[in-house]
């Protein structure tokens, strides 16, 4: 691949539809030169087709392929070692690239760094923490979110299963499980995307609504209870979600009432390492759900 087929490829990301005539203009050359280039590149995948008549021109297809990689050996270990991390979040949005480059970009590798590649397992080695459930919908959610577009689908809430339109903002991925927050009817509600099912796409859009990023940065605006929790060092250790120092000690922030049950369960793998100083309402839910544990070790 010449440099002029580098820079074509570059017109090509940055452009929906050009002519040979464009390009034979840019850089200089004959458009039967160009002709070749552009049938270098679609012989090595990348999907361009032509429109005839007075507006056509080259096209290339949304889901185009890519530039190869161009990557030193550090930089390729380093991907295959965070592939080996994507391997233990199940339904990874655009999952296939984790096939596609361990497949085809591996086989390409010089043989002496595929080894190297292979001995990487031998050495580096990453557990799975906590135990992701089947999230099917993940891709469906991120396009739907980057295109401000509806998405349907069937969602099985606590209260049973329902039918759902919502734009969603974004996804994220905490505690082992998938979460979409989406506007719905006006308001942002939360969507644990493992309980998703048959999601479609449509063409409503939605433009006004804020990103992912955007919403997670924006200050906590419903009701919240003060609540003051205490964690020894050996808790602190066991999950920063609460941004604690080693030595552990109070964190202190506001909760929607909502959200205290979730809380209360979260609070139970801290064990004796955690104790809720405030509110009471929360203290008695993590009350009740140790009383419901130890009831399964009651003698009967």
């Amino acid at each position: 691949m010449n440099k002029r087929q580098m820079a074509i490829m570059a017109i090509m990301d940055s452009r929906t539809k050009f002519t040979a005539r464009e390009l034979a203009e840019r850089f200089h050359v004959s458009v039967r030169t160009i002709q070749r280039d552009l049938d270098a590149l679609q012989q090595i995948g990348f999907p361009l087709y032509a429109e005839l008549g007075a507006h056509g021109g080259y096209r290339v297809l949304k889901n185009r392929i890519l530039p190869p990689l161009q990557l030193t050996q550090h930089e390729a270990l380093g991907l295959f070692l965070m592939l080996q991390v994507l391997e233990n979040i199940s339904d990874f949005p655009f999952s296939s690239i984790r096939a596609h480059l361990s497949d085809h970009y591996l086989a390409s590798l010089p043989a002496d760094v595929k080894d190297t590649v292979g001995a990487l397992r031998d050495y580096v080695v990453f557990l799975q923490q906590q135990a992701t459930p089947p999230s099917p919908c993940t891709t469906e959610v991120l396009q739907a979110a980057m295109e401000r577009k509806e998405l349907s689908f069937d969602y099985a809430a606590p209260s049973g299963r329902k039918q759902v339109r919502a734009f969603p903002l974004g996804l994220y991925l905490e505690h082992g499980l998938w979460y979409m927050p989406a506007s719905n009817r006006g308001r942002i509600i939360l969507y644990r995307v493992d309980r998703m099912e048959r999601a479609m796409i449509s063409e409503k859009q939605c433009t006004e609504l804020p990103t992912l990023r955007e919403w997670l940065d924006k200050p906590e605006s419903r009701p919240g209870k003060p609540v003051v929790l205490e964690f020894t060092s050996f808790g602190a250790r066991l999950d920063n979600s609460f941004s604690l120092p080693p030595e552990g000690g109070q964190w202190t922030g506001h909760v929607p009432p909502e959200e205290l049950d979730f809380l209360a369960r979260r609070l139970l793998q801290y064990g004796p390492h955690v104790r809720v100083v405030e509110p009471c309402e929360l203290r008695d839910k993590v009350r009740d759900l140790l009383r419901q544990a130890l009831d399964h070790y009651e003698d009967d």
